[in-house]
C-alpha cells in the first residue's frame, strides 16, 4: 500500500516513516501541502496521512482541495484536539482523525480499517456449488433456488429436474433419459409426469422460456432473453 505522509515536523515524520517500516507500505513523505498535491499526482498513493499545521496552507485546504479530484483516503493526523476541529476535517472529506501523540499500532489499525471501508468490495466469483444464470441462482448445496434473490419453493423433485437441466445448459435432453436419470432407472410411468413437472417449475419461475420445449425430443434449460 503506498501511504503519503505530509507532516512538516520531522520528528513526528520519521516516527511515522520507522514504525511503518516494518509493515507493507511504500512511503513518501513531503513537508508541504503543495507538494502534497504534486505527490497526489505523481506518486497515486492509497492513503494519506495528513496533518493540518503545515507551513504553506492549512491542512483543511490541502484537503479539500484533494478531495476535489480524489477519492484516496484521508487520515488527518494533527495536535488540534478541540471537536470542531474534527469536525470541519470530516465534513471537508477526511475519512478519520487521529491526535497526536498516538500509538504506531493504533495508527496502523486505523489506516486498515478506513482501507476497509472506502475501497470497493471486490466481486466474488458464485461458489462452485451455485450454478447462476442472470437473475436465476442454484444453490446445489443447500438445494435451493433463488429468482431475484427470492428464494423459490420447488420440491425435491422439481429440484433435481432443474438441477439436471442446468447441469448442460443450452443442451436437449431426451423425455427417456430425464424419466431414467431422475425418476428411476427403470421408469415405466407416463411421461405425462414429467410435463407436469415442467409446467410447475415454468409457473414457479414466472416465464416459461427458461425451460422450452424442444418438439419429438425433450427439454432444454435456457436464460429467457
Amino acid at each position: 500500500m503506498r501511504v503519503l505522509v505530509v507532516e512538516d515536523d520531522q520528528s513526528v515524520a520519521d516516527g511515522i516513516l520507522d514504525g511503518l517500516s516494518g509493515t507493507a507500505f511504500d512511503t513518501r513523505h513531503v513537508t508541504t501541502g503543495e507538494d502534497a498535491l504534486k505527490e497526489l499526482l505523481s506518486f497515486e498513493p492509497e492513503i494519506v496521512l495528513l496533518d493540518l499545521g503545515l507551513p504553506d496552507m492549512d491542512g483543511t485546504e490541502v484537503c479539500r482541495k484533494m478531495r476535489a479530484v480524489s477519492g484516496v483516503p484521508i487520515i488527518v493526523v494533527s495536535a488540534r484536539d478541540e471537536e470542531i476541529d474534527r469536525v470541519v476535517a470530516l465534513e471537508i472529506g477526511a475519512d478519520d482523525y487521529v491526535v497526536k501523540p498516538f500509538g504506531m499500532r493504533e495508527l496502523v489499525a486505523r489506516i486498515r480499517a478506513v482501507t476497509r471501508r472506502t475501497q470497493p468490495e471486490e466481486t466474488q466469483p458464485a461458489p462452485e456449488n451455485d450454478r447462476v444464470f442472470g437473475s436465476l441462482r442454484i444453490d446445489l448445496r443447500a438445494q435451493r433456488v433463488y429468482l431475484d434473490e427470492e428464494e423459490i419453493h420447488l420440491t425435491a423433485k422439481e429440484f433435481e429436474l432443474v438441477e439436471y437441466l442446468t447441469s448442460d445448459p443450452g443442451a436437449v435432453f431426451k423425455r427417456s433419459d430425464i424419466l431414467h436419470d431422475v425418476w428411476d432407472t427403470n421408469w415405466y410411468g407416463t411421461s405425462k409426469t414429467l410435463d407436469a413437472h415442467i409446467a410447475a417449475i415454468r409457473k414457479k419461475f414466472g416465464h416459461a422460456g427458461w425451460i422450452e420445449s424442444v418438439r419429438g425430443v425433450g427439454f432444454r434449460f435456457e436464460q429467457p432473453q
